[in-house]
């Protein structure tokens, strides 16, 4: 019985882990780029912007089935700002087991986007569909108080999200129509380009236990040892 609910426990934790789905790439931080303050900036293309200190979003993306015009979904296009150069980052997006999506992510240094004409009409069928969005109170403060001339040095990246509805029902409404999906995009930087930071509480739990294991089973093997010599020398008398 004891074992049973042991069990039962350890099902419950996975199943309440077991929640989400997720896509990753890895990239290094290019070099900076010189960007001008005067207008018109990356502001005025009205995509959402993810930095070391602002490190998650949480919004819901376009979803399309796949066709000749979307082979991988429609994209939605993101800032990555304030990179270190040289240094590695992941970009993870994380959305319900329960919308089945097939999600593409890919990084694009901003030349590269103006060098490639389907990239550039992409960003600017979204950033049309951004422009009616109202700003956030934070947004405009932000924007209030940067300066406005002059130039600045800045490593940072273009990033391109397709969003592929990947299920069948036999709702007419749902395969036309696929509902958006609630995704957390999430930037995070390699330590020594070599171990994401988010993992780091994980990694000192991880080594805790290990550690307290290693004393408990010290600990049991002599309690186990000392039972068992006396178990001996009481068959001998």
């Amino acid at each position: 019985m004891k074992l049973y609910s042991i069990v039962s426990v350890i099902l419950a934790v996975c199943t309440q882990t077991a929640i989400a789905n997720v896509e990753k790439t890895i990239f290094i931080a290019p070099s900076a780029l010189t960007i001008p303050l005067d207008h018109p900036t990356f502001e005025n293309l009205h995509l959402q912007t993810l930095s070391p200190e602002n490190s998650t979003i949480r919004t819901q993306l376009h979803s399309e089935f796949p066709s000749d015009t979307f082979p991988r979904g429609p994209a939605s296009w993101f800032i990555l700002s304030d990179l270190t150069e040289g240094q590695r980052y992941e970009v993870r997006i994380c959305w319900p087991a329960t919308k089945p999506t097939s999600f593409h992510l890919e990084t694009y240094e901003v030349a590269d986007v103006f060098k490639n004409p389907s990239l550039i009409m992409s960003l600017a069928e979204y950033s049309e569909t951004q422009q009616s969005k109202p700003e956030s109170v934070g947004d405009s403060l932000k924007s209030a108080m940067r300066p406005t001339h002059g130039t600045t040095d800045q490593s940072l990246l273009l990033l391109s999200i397709s969003t592929a509805a990947d299920y069948y029902t036999t709702d007419a409404y749902l395969m036309k129509n696929p509902s958006p999906v609630f995704v957390d995009i999430i930037l995070d930087p390699f330590i020594l380009n070599v171990f994401p930071r988010s993992l780091v509480p994980t990694a000192g739990y991880i080594t805790i236990v290990a550690i307290g294991s290693f004393f408990v089973a010290r600990f049991m093997s002599r309690f186990l040892a000392r039972v068992a010599k006396g178990d001996v020398q009481k068959k001998d008398k």
